[in-house]
């Protein structure tokens, strides 16, 4: 067996997951002499009084050797005689759950460490949820720390039926239990004398034998468009990484979202001419007739793929700002961007239970169920039947950061937000947010302009469209065209605006506040009254 596995290790902080790849790496006399001396060296100084400190060598960064912690994804590749792997080590902390997720979405595996002396920890459900939302679905749950417990049988056996009830409830298809000792060695690249009870598979054998099934049981051929390729008048090809299915000169094919067809006239492989192409290959594709093929299009054949405007998906909110009905995105899914929207929150997952709680918000490293609508049809299709179409990241529209990634769980019918005429309220969908019009010395008399200019920007930095105007401004045809553009309202001074519809009474501001503290509590009274 040759071929590559891609795997992570996660779980609760301190399970020892960067000592678990590390004694990997040094049984597997996979070191150079230098490595070898500077791990010898580097542990004299460590937490184990002089012996080998293994995690050395996933944990490089200061922060990390200093707390004895992972913060950031450690990449490895290294090969043994049977199998070629890379290994991302991901974070125990939650506060560096997005960490690994990023460490999830590249992996076929996922290697999760429980402490035996401790049992099945509340971070250890969050990353078998997480790994399981990110598609893997071949589980290793490396019970460690078994010298802890005196290699005690009974000990394993119950942490082994606390997993198997989590592997029910989250539908876990390919999971094994393995005792092991990090530290000691014991089930990890060798059989442990210490643990005659266990009769199952080493580590390091089981990660040389897996068998990892690869998505070629995806419907039909596709191909997401990467790039369309045109170094002169005389050809067009178009670029892509098949994920499905096999396609040969002669094809015809199915051009989405257009629906047109044509057929394949010539397909090149690393420029090189080809008569045929498979799943994994990166090829270029020429058809025997002139269509509308962008990036983004998806050229597909065999298959049905759906178009829609409105998905459900399961997200894991990864921003530090909470995440409100109605907040606006960038979408990517396959190789398309496009704006969307979150439009419900319909639950939220307890990750020690599994319990589905109703929410209007979303903290950080939570996980739910929302309704993501974009601005117009695209092609979309459930993660369990087409992964590269099935999942999605969120990005902000202001910083340009990853909010949340996600799968798609269901294609819902199409109710095009820009279907007909486009109306204040669908102006007001878009942009995410309730149009309003506010006085802002209802909330403070003393007020300066100058810290309405604050309450404005800090609005806009919270993704509101608002713009301030003087009370001499605030007529009723101002106020009406800024809210029927969706655009909520902001007046500075004392107008007097009790006779205009969309008028909003803020909350007088407690006395005691000033400055900074002040604008913070007129912002977020704001914020509340026009989310969605």
């Amino acid at each position: 067996m040759n071929d590559l596995l891609k795997f992570i290790t996660c779980g609760s902080v301190d399970d020892g997951k960067s000592t678990l790849i590390g004694h990997i790496l040094y049984d597997s006399k996979l070191l150079y002499a230098d490595q070898e001396k500077a791990l010898e060296l580097d542990s004299k100084v460590g937490s184990r009084g002089g012996k080998i400190d293994y995690s050395l060598l996933l944990d490089g960064l200061t922060e990390e050797r200093e707390q004895g912690i992972t913060i950031d994804v450690a990449y490895r590749y290294f090969t043994t005689d049977k199998r070629s792997f890379i290994v991302a080590d991901t974070p125990g902390h939650e506060e560096y759950t997005r960490n690994m997720a990023v460490g999830a979405s590249f992996a076929d595996l996922a290697v999760i460490l429980v402490d035996a002396s401790q049992g099945v920890l509340v971070q250890t459900r969050r990353h078998s949820r997480i790994a399981e939302l990110m598609g893997i679905r071949y589980f290793v749950f490396a019970v460690n720390k078994m010298d802890l417990v005196d290699y005690s049988e009974e000990c394993f056996n119950e942490i082994k039926q606390s997993l198997k009830e989590l592997s029910d409830e989250l539908g876990l298809a390919h999971v094994i239990a393995i005792p092991v000792s990090a530290t000691e060695g014991d089930n990890v690249t060798r059989r442990s004398e210490k643990m005659p009870w266990y009769d199952g598979p080493v580590l390091l054998d089981y990660l040389e034998n897996v068998q990892i099934d690869h998505g070629e049981n995806e419907e039909g051929f596709y191909m997401p468009v990467q790039r369309v390729c045109r170094p002169d008048h005389t050809f067009r090809g178009f670029e892509g990484g098949i994920e499905a299915g096999k396609v040969s000169v002669g094809d015809e094919i199915t051009v989405y979202p257009s629906l047109e067809k044509a057929r394949v006239k010539g397909i090149l492989k690393a420029a090189k001419e080809s008569d045929s192409a498979s799943i994994g290959a990166p090829v270029t594709l020429t058809l025997d007739r002139e269509i509308d093929v962008s990036r983004g299009s998806v050229i597909a054949r065999d298959t049905n793929l759906p178009l829609s405007d409105r998905v459900e998906v399961s997200v894991l909110w990864m921003d530090d700002e909470e995440l409100t009905k109605g907040k606006n995105f960038f979408v990517k899914l396959g190789t398309r961007q496009i704006p969307g929207l979150v439009t419900d929150i319909l639950y939220k997952v307890d990750v020690n239970t599994g319990e589905h709680k109703p929410a209007e918000t979303l903290k950080k490293n939570e996980i739910a169920r929302v309704v993501v609508a974009f601005t117009e049809k695209i092609v979309v299709d459930e993660f369990d039947k087409h992964k590269t179409l099935g999942e999605m990241i969120l990005i902000d529209r202001i910083s340009y950061m990853t909010s949340a990634c996600g799968v798609v769980e269901k294609v819902l019918d199409s109710r095009s937000v820009l279907d007909g005429k486009v109306t204040p309220e669908i102006r007001a969908q878009l942009l995410g947010q309730t149009p309003a019009a506010f006085v802002l010395a209802d909330a403070s008399e003393n007020l300066s302009d100058s810290d309405a200019q604050k309450v404005e920007k800090k609005l806009l930095g919270n993704g509101k469209h608002v713009l301030l105007i003087s009370d001499s401004e605030a007529t009723v045809a101002v106020l009406t065209a800024l809210n029927n553009a969706g655009i909520i309202a902001l007046v500075s001074g004392k107008a007097d605006l009790a006779g205009y519809d969309k008028y909003k009474k803020l909350e007088s501001a407690d006395s005691d506040l000033t400055g900074s503290a002040l604008i913070e509590s007129i912002a977020d009274q704001i914020d509340k009254a026009t989310n969605l």
